[in-house]
């Protein structure tokens, strides 16, 4: 929503401005027995809202000093000439008031979807909006035939960490992991915390072979991250690629799951992955870990 909104800054720019004009004209042709000043609001509010706070403020400007152009076209009488810049002046103080409020507004709302969909101590996505994003992957699969992969990773011996050095310990090992991974993966790439110990990431428009490399790499990443601090953690990655989009959400992060777990009552630190084709059916495989 937020991208669309971006995109589109030119478009609610314009609508503002030629309402503006419109509210100008219709002031002017009104004559200065009626007021239109509070219509003004109306574009202030569209350019504020959808285009941010700066050009809200010119927004204000320019509504305050066409009322004062429509005014004085009218033909409005005052006592002393000054008051035609004391009204506008007055006017152009309550759109600019309006305008930072409706910012604080704007930016606080922002603020509050952005903690409902990420996990506090990563910084990651949470697991509800991965969901989210999961499903969407899927219909864009589905609607353009292009394979995506899911990974879901697991902490080994994550509770040792905790035991040993303590909670605070476990939790820069999580921000570590959230951070390397942020860091090594595409921008395009999703990564979120599911909970606990356990991570899982999202590779649209990657097939096997693509995802078993950036997989691989990143698990080896992690592990030398880990030698170096010390921790004994490793990590057990299920690794999923479908083919088509045939599959729910829930049964893509089931099989993924089932993968992880397959690798984690094995050998452990490893990569158990399969390939969900065409025909619907899966083929279980298994990435050794290099020498």
């Amino acid at each position: 929503m937020a991208n669309l909104e971006h995109h589109n800054k030119p478009l609610w720019l314009a609508i503002g401005f030629a309402l503006i004009a419109c509210l100008g004209f219709l002031d002017y042709m009104a004559g200065y027995e009626f007021s239109f000043s509070l219509f003004y609001l109306a574009p202030i509010t569209l350019i504020a809202w959808f285009t941010g706070r700066r050009l809200g403020f010119v927004a204000s400007a320019t509504s305050a000093v066409v009322w004062l152009l429509a005014d004085m076209a009218a033909g409005h009488p005052y006592s002393h000439y000054a008051i035609h810049y004391w009204n506008s002046a007055i006017r152009l103080g309550f759109f600019v008031i309006v305008t930072l409020l409706l910012s604080a507004l704007r930016e606080a709302l922002e603020r509050e979807q952005g903690m409902a969909r990420t996990d506090y101590l990563t910084g990651l996505l949470n697991a509800r909006y991965f969901h989210d994003r999961l499903r969407q992957e899927i219909d864009r699969s589905h609607r353009f035939n292009h394979p995506f992969t899911l990974a879901y990773l697991d902490l080994d011996d994550f509770k040792s960490v905790n035991d040993l050095f303590g909670h605070d310990t476990g939790d820069r090992v999580l921000q570590k992991v959230a951070g390397i991974m942020k860091r090594q993966l595409r921008k395009t790439d999703i990564v979120a915390r599911l909970g606990g110990d356990e991570f899982a990431l999202l590779l649209p428009e990657t097939g096997h072979e693509a995802a078993q490399t950036a997989v691989s790499k990143l698990r080896f990443s992690l592990l030398d991250e880990m030698q170096k601090q010390q921790w004994p953690v490793t990590f057990s990655i299920g690794l999923l690629t479908c083919m088509d989009a045939s599959l729910s959400v829930g049964d893509l992060i089931k099989m993924a799951d089932e993968l992880m777990y397959s690798v984690k009552k094995g050998t452990k630190n490893n990569i158990g992955y399969a390939i969900h084709g065409q025909s619907g059916q899966s083929s279980p495989n298994a990435v050794l870990p290099k020498p």
